[in-house]
């Protein structure tokens, strides 16, 4: 039994700070004043709150990568907090009375900022969120999909029209709820904030956004500037960067009457149990240990090649992750050769050098991933690849010979970390792809696709992949997850996102009033 080797330095935190983020300078219109989008001193040390304002703190923001700081943001306060949702609440009421028409020109606009300014998010999803350079341009270029996506669903039928007993016209239409409260994660802050965001502006919303302290900036207040450019109204889009005081306040509030909430099961299950004593609406889109199929009739290294994405892409750190890779006997030997040979083909370092893997966001969640290395091969599996770590750059990692009982099986790595699982026949291979409490994302290499499609039908989970492996994303696309990975598909689509972001109302009209007996 091999043990797994602690190779760590102490980072070298003593890089002068200096912030790298190109900027676009607008045309002066005659003024004799350059307009800069996103200059760092519009917003530094600031919170958005009826416009960049100060707030009861402020927060460093600090490279995964480097150590150094990036920026100062605001930290907000319970009363930072209220007094957001309080201008929020005041603003809606304007804003769901304007025609679709202007609420969808306004996400638009939004849309054609984003694709124009993609490379300021990615650089800073690089430098704050640890994000890989093609990562982060795939999740820059998503967001702005995410934008024409709301804004074609402002202009979508919002009701029906219904049968009835009375000569009446009956129908069901869909309202805004008011203030939606929108709490994103680190990992993907941009896209797993838009989702929320721009949706729930678009059908006539307001919006208040805690972002992940640690991508404030990427996951925050980079769409406050967006937005604000893009013509949104004042009050109607806040941002209160903070820690557990504000989330809590948010998920509390009497006037929020709808929380979504992207991050851990854990942290899923106290907002739900928060929000349902408060008879709020809470929608959780939360962890996933999600498996890949490795039939025996596959193109092996077409497999490991997919394999090696689906875990490794920004250091795991995605909830569609694969976490677990369920392989044939026949092709077992294989399949885990070539995947070792890729994780060591990868190097982990500073992304804005151009290495393909960046740092865990932190040390915590670094020795989570160790813990779980360690444990599983103290445990019998086998180390292939991997297994090592410099600061907070973890090499990727192989485990062979992971069985049911392994932690790396059993839980949420978060990780570069893949784990593989021998299997003889289907029967076993789905039992052992049901045996996880999650359900978000499960994908099925074969060489025969329809066989694939039909042995999915066995398998519950939100995202089923035929031939690909289990991380995608698309604006049009509903996306969530069953069991302990939330509570379904709430985001994505505008079927999703209206029933996520309005209320239904039942009304009625005839022509004259109603004879009663009494």
């Amino acid at each position: 039994m091999r043990s797994v080797p602690d190779v760590h330095k102490t980072p070298d935190r003593r890089a002068p700070a200096v912030n790298t983020v190109p900027e676009t300078v607008e045309d002066d219109g005659g003024t004799g004043v350059t307009m800069t989008f996103f200059a760092q001193e519009q917003w530094d040390g600031r919170g958005y709150v009826g416009g960049w304002s100060e707030l009861d703190g402020t927060a460093t923001v600090t490279s995964p990568s480097t150590g150094r700081p990036l920026a100062t943001v605001g930290a907000g306060s319970a009363a930072d907090l209220d007094d957001a949702v309080g201008r929020a609440a005041a603003a809606q009421r304007d804003w769901a009375a304007r025609p679709a028409v202007e609420r969808a020109a306004v996400l638009r606009r939004a849309g054609a900022i984003l694709e124009e300014q993609t490379d300021v998010l990615a650089r800073w999803l690089i430098d704050e969120a640890g994000s890989g350079q093609g990562k982060a341009a795939f999740e820059a270029g998503l967001v702005a999909s995410e934008a024409h996506q709301a804004a074609a669903t402002a202009m979508m039928p919002y009701g029906q029209l219904l049968q009835s007993s009375h000569p009446r016209l009956s129908l069901a239409r869909r309202r805004a709820v008011g203030v939606v409260g929108v709490i994103a994660p680190f990992n993907f802050p941009a896209i797993l904030g838009s989702r929320s965001i721009l949706p729930a502006l678009a059908l006539g919303n307001a919006v208040v956004l805690k972002p992940d302290p640690r991508t404030s900036v990427s996951g925050g207040l980079f769409f406050a500037a967006v937005l604000e450019e893009a013509g949104l109204p004042a009050g109607l889009f806040a941002v209160v960067p903070g820690g557990v005081e504000v989330g809590s306040a948010l998920v509390e509030h009497p006037d929020v009457p709808v929380i979504s909430f992207t991050g851990s099961t854990a942290a899923g299950r106290v907002i739900g149990e928060r929000a349902g004593r408060l008879l709020k609406r809470v929608h959780l889109e939360l962890g996933g240990n999600n498996a890949m199929i490795v039939l025996p009739d596959v193109d092996v290294a077409a497999a490991a090649s997919a394999g090696a994405w689906g875990s490794f892409l920004h250091q795991g750190q995605i909830c569609m992750t694969t976490g677990r890779h369920l392989v044939h006997a026949d092709v077992y030997d294989e399949y885990t050769a070539l995947l070792a040979e890729k994780a060591r083909a990868l190097p982990a370092g500073d992304p804005a050098t151009g290495t393909p893997l960046g740092p865990i966001i932190d040390e915590r969640q670094r020795d989570h991933v160790h813990e779980i290395v360690r444990d599983t091969v103290d445990a019998g599996a086998r180390l292939l690849a991997g297994g090592e770590y410099t600061d907070l750059f973890y090499q990727p990692t192989v485990l062979g010979e992971v069985r049911a009982d392994h932690r790396a099986f059993t839980d949420e790595i978060f990780g570069p970390v893949a784990p593989v699982t021998r299997f003889e026949d289907v029967d076993e291979a789905v039992d052992l792809v049901n045996a996880s409490e999650y359900g978000l994302s499960v994908s099925i290499l074969a060489g025969d696709a329809f066989r694939a499609f039909e042995l999915g039908e066995r398998i519950p989970s939100g995202i089923l992949h035929i031939n690909d492996q289990t991380v995608d994303d698309e604006a049009q696309a509903p996306f969530g997850g069953t069991g302990f990975s939330g509570t379904g598909a709430r985001f994505g689509g505008h079927e999703a996102n209206i029933e996520a972001f309005t209320e239904t109302q039942w009304v009625t009209v005839q022509s004259s009033i109603q004879r009663y007996p009494f």
